[in-house]
């Protein structure tokens, strides 16, 4: 009898937006054609797109018109989908091992499993990097997925139903909002927060006046708030933030997370209701030094340029949770590449390739980061960036409409990847429907 041939197993971690896309790709091409076996593995049921979770925490947009399941879309792709999360590999033997997976009660619903894989990627993103403030961890909420971002929804619900009922004055700090970190989830969140907040109130909340009561402030231990982006964008964007009201503090570095508020280095404290961590990024703190796989200082996984792990050939590692080279400008020599959507989407791309190349035992390329600069959305106001730098040797401004459109036109390049053209149509279609019979704004 003749040996039945083994399909090529590739586990990816991480169902984020490069992990998604790449299984999805995979699964349509490879997993259709039964030439490789594709198991995506998530600590999460559904899928949302990260850059969007400022919009679900303000209350622009409703998290279930958005999120994917994975079980559903592995089934129309071609893939296993398991849920779970990963605690170490075991190299010698090719095996993933994920945590026993337990439900909201603490029950156990699947124990501590592994799964074998020829070819392993690694994509789990990344997470809020505290730099050891205190307070963070104990007041501090975070953007880091979609529940953390439902959370501050419902407690700015709460916040604004509670002082509405009261009876006496505000206390101190009542409906203030602190966003530390003046990055592109700091500031994209101060400005959805300004008309989410207006709209909340105008639904029966009369005793609240928004322009007195209500107020938002982005604390950046840096000089200047988008500090990723021209200063010239970053002066717009300030000079627009304090039109609105917002109150920009800059040099401003946080000594501690309080209670009711915040204290910066130079004593002042900043009273405040709800304190919102945005500053800094890192890999997940379990990656460290995980099986022997080499990490950074901020916990990334160090890869080379055809996104391998130095350590293991067969494992690979994309998006944040990666320290990828950046080489070939003179300007960013030595650098890695920005975790950004866009690197994400590119690696997903490239990795794709790359196990084409790997099954058909052909050497590997060179994964080169294109930047086609940086856009921030300030809610339905505007939305400012810089496009195509990494170029042209220089950064093309745009500002107002055709920025916003450039922006919204991301996102539909990841709904792109994952429904095609049909689904993606029908979807927005639905979506501008149902905004016209729904208030702007989720009010539960």
């Amino acid at each position: 009898m003749t040996a039945t041939k083994v399909a090529h197993r590739i586990v990816i971690v991480g169902g984020g937006a490069g992990g998604l896309e790449l299984a999805t790709r995979l699964g349509d091409t490879l997993g259709k054609k039964g030439s490789a076996h594709i198991t995506l593995v998530d600590k999460n049921r559904t899928h949302i797109w990260k850059p969007k979770l400022h919009e679900i925490a303000a209350g622009s947009m409703d998290l279930s018109d958005h999120e994917l399941g994975y079980m559903a879309q592995a089934h129309w792709h071609h893939f296993h989908f398991r849920i779970g999360e990963m605690t170490g590999i075991d190299r010698d033997q090719k095996v993933l091992l994920l945590a026993p997976y337990v439900d909201d009660a603490g029950n156990e619903v699947i124990p501590q499993r592994g799964f074998s894989y020829d070819t392993l990627v690694i994509a789990i993103g990344s997470l809020s990097n505290d730099f050891g403030t205190p307070g963070v961890a104990e007041y501090a909420l975070k953007l880091e997925s979609s529940r953390d971002a439902e959370y501050f929804h419902n407690s700015m619900l709460n916040a604004c139903v509670r002082a509405h009922s009261q009876q006496g004055p505000l206390r101190p700090g009542q409906l203030k909002v602190a966003i530390i970190g003046g990055g592109a989830t700091g500031v994209e969140l101060a400005a959805e927060l300004y008309r989410t907040t207006r709209e909340v109130v105008a639904y029966g909340l009369d005793r609240v006046d928004p322009n007195k009561d209500m107020k938002v402030s982005v604390i950046e231990a840096g000089p200047r708030i988008l500090n990723a982006l021209p200063a010239r964008l970053s002066n717009n964007t300030l000079e627009f933030l304090v039109r609105l009201g917002v109150d920009v503090y800059t040099d401003a570095k946080v000594e501690a997370v309080l209670p009711n508020g915040i204290r910066l280095k130079d004593g002042r404290e900043l009273d405040a209701e709800l304190v919102v961590w945005a500053a800094g990024v890192k890999a997940p703190d379990f990656l460290k030094d995980m099986s022997g796989l080499e990490t950074n200082h901020i916990n990334q996984l160090v890869v080379h340029q055809s996104l391998q792990t130095t350590a293991d050939k067969n494992i690979f590692a994309f998006g944040d949770c990666a320290a990828c080279p950046w080489p070939g400008d003179k300007n960013h020599t030595g650098r890695t590449v920005p975790p950004r959507a866009q690197a994400a989407h590119q690696q997903a791309e490239h990795m794709y390739g790359q196990i084409q190349l790997r099954l058909a035992n052909k050497p590997l390329r060179k994964y080169q980061y294109r930047d086609f600069g940086s856009l921030v959305s300030l809610g339905k106001y505007s939305t400012v960036g810089n496009m195509m730098g990494g170029l042209l040797g220089g950064s093309l401004f745009i500002e107002g409409f055709f920025a916003k459109m450039m922006y919204i036109s991301l996102y539909k390049l990841h709904e792109l990847a994952l429904h095609g053209w049909v689904k993606v149509v029908l979807y927005t279609l639905v979506r501008m429907i149902t905004r016209r019979t729904e208030p702007h704004v989720k009010l539960h």
